[in-house]
């Protein structure tokens, strides 16, 4: 243990020594020598805190230290720090340095790159899914329903809600939203996002909401102030038509593909073709195009470009093509998925893009647009078949199709 010689009086600058502790102090006023120890870190370490209170203990030390960062700090190793370190100063006078500057455009770029090629991946990712059954079922060996089936709900449904054609000249509403419902592909298929995962009436709100404050008149018109005004205008826009931050975002990068793609906002040239004009020969007449090989690659490429763009899927893609182009495509939306369960046309696990790869398949085109207008209008008004309905057994549809003990109609 070393000793030092300290005497009981003042330093010459009439201060005394910092270093002396309180005991120390009073021992040295009654004179004389006083031994003192030199402190020594302690080598063994401390009793661990509990984690919650060494944590918080941790986080209080980044704290501190994070408040220091910007002023000079001296090194610990120095035994004259007090004396010889310089004015201390939180101003950082530094700006930034070209290096960073180009570091972080360097990482913006790559961020682009990145979203980009992500993008590109889903893309292609949903393209190559609907192509594995384009045209065909994921159920083969799956048998229904037969065209005699589709013909009997037909003539079921129609019986209860009255037929249900093609109209040969469309034109867009401007009382409700509508779903594939505008000569204008672009428009019909702005419409039907706007009508996804809500009622009617709430569509229309969030439609009738947009056109007042982009303009219902001319079309580019509207589309180029909804592109520039940016996704956050739009979903403020059509708030009250529900899932107005996820639409709005689908309809603005939507308009943006178009304009890059075409230079232009529109989609019109996928009414070529087949076009909208030709007519079906009601629920089970004849259809003279039907086997024509040209016309099913025409229908599979107008469903690629549509689905090729970020937010659109098969139900969404189908429903524009099948309203407002005027080819022949089953879309599924929750009432002909729930209403084709309950007649046990699909497994019981299909989703809704499996169904509709099943359906379109097993459905004669000629029955397309009415089956599917009929079940929407069944499913809304039938008693027992809609969401939540309670089944009595006076459902006329659930009765021309009643399942015996055998699995057979009865």
């Amino acid at each position: 243990m070393a000793k030092a010689s300290l005497k009981a009086r003042t330093d010459s600058n009439g201060e005394r020594p910092v270093s002396l502790r309180r005991s120390a102090r009073n021992i040295s006023q009654k004179g004389g020598d006083l031994p003192i120890k030199q402190e020594e870190q302690p080598t063994k370490a401390p009793a661990s805190l509990p984690r919650g209170k060494k944590r918080a203990r941790v986080k209080e030390e980044e704290e501190e230290t994070k408040e220091l960062e910007p002023l000079t700090q001296v090194p610990k190793h120095s035994s004259s720090a007090v004396s010889a370190s310089p004015v201390l100063t939180s101003i950082k006078t530094e700006g930034p340095s070209p290096a960073k500057d180009g570091g972080s455009d360097r990482k913006t770029g790559r961020s682009k790159d990145s979203t980009l090629n992500k993008e590109a991946g889903l893309r292609a990712k949903k393209l190559k899914s609907y192509a594995q059954f384009a045209n065909k079922s994921p159920y083969p060996d799956f048998p229904r329903p037969t065209p005699e089936e589709c013909q009997r709900a037909y003539e079921v449904l129609s019986s209860l809600h009255g037929e249900r054609q093609r109209p040969e000249k469309l034109a867009a509403p401007t009382d409700r939203a509508g779903c594939g419902d505008s000569p204008s592909v672009l428009d019909a298929l702005v419409r039907t996002i706007l009508s996804q995962n809500t009622s009617n009436r709430n569509s229309t709100r969030a439609k009738l909401d947009m056109d007042q404050v982009y303009g219902g008149g001319d079309l580019e018109a509207r589309w180029e102030a909804i592109a520039a005004g940016g996704a956050a205008k739009l979903e403020k826009a059509i708030a009250r038509g529900g899932l107005g931050g996820v639409k709005s975002r689908v309809i603005v990068g939507i308009l943006q593909q178009v304009k890059e793609r075409y230079g232009r906002y529109s989609l019109d040239h996928l009414l070529l073709g087949r076009g909208r004009l030709k007519k079906t020969a009601g629920a089970g007449g004849e259809h003279g195009d039907d086997g024509d090989e040209d016309e099913d690659e025409d229908d599979e490429a107008a469903m690629r470009e549509l689905i090729s763009f970020k937010g659109v899927g098969p139900k969404t893609a189908s429903c524009v093509l099948l309203f407002c182009v005027g080819r022949d495509s089953f879309a599924v939306d929750t009432h002909v998925h729930r209403l084709t369960g309950t007649l046990g046309w699909r497994p019981p696990s299909a989703s809704r893009d499996e169904t509709f790869a099943h359906l379109d398949a097993r459905i004669p085109d000629p029955l397309k647009y009415g089956l599917h207008v009929l079940f929407v209008e069944h499913g809304r008004k039938c008693e027992e078949c809609r969401a939540g309905g309670k089944v009595v057994g006076r459902c006329e549809l659930r009765k021309a199709f009643r399942r015996g003990k055998n699995g057979a109609d009865e």
